[in-house]
């Protein structure tokens, strides 16, 4: 039976460009691919001649936390752009919990990550409050920031 989501693949164009970036919103290697590739990779991606840059990264310290697969393709080349906007089919965001969402908002900002909005707040159950803010990676693939 399935149990939980392991990884979550980021394709981008530049690898040291994106872990700069995943690494100011805290996320640290936990297993470092260097160079990945072979022919049962490609047979079982559909894939040609596959071989890339890959790192899996994650937030905390929890083994059993969900993972981020980050990618820059070398042969065929990662190729494309993101979603235009968030209304397209298929995974077009990924949502990070955080405790504090203005402490971390304010921290990034300093980092230099520059986000759409200022965080967007809303009273729900009992008075607390929740809310999220979004920003892109540097290919513009759509991280969302969520206090809960």
């Amino acid at each position: 039976m399935l149990e939980s989501i392991f990884h979550v693949n980021v394709n981008c164009t530049n690898f040291a460009r994106s872990m700069e970036f995943y690494a100011k919103l805290g996320f640290k290697v936990v297993r470092d691919l260097e160079v990945v590739g072979n022919q049962q990779l490609s047979e079982g991606l559909r894939i040609p001649d596959c071989r890339g840059r890959a790192v899996l990264l994650m937030l905390g310290d929890n083994p059993r936390a969900t993972r981020l697969d980050l990618i820059e393709w070398l042969h065929p080349k990662t190729a494309g752009t993101t979603y235009p906007n968030l209304w397209n089919a298929g995974i077009c965001r990924i949502a990070l919990r955080t405790r504090d969402l203005r402490k971390d908002y304010e921290a990034l900002t300093a980092q230099g990550i520059e986000f759409w909005t200022e965080p967007r707040f809303f009273n729900v159950r009992d008075g607390r409050e929740e809310g999220f803010v979004c920003c892109s990676d540097p290919d513009g693939t759509v991280i969302e920031l969520i206090q809960v």
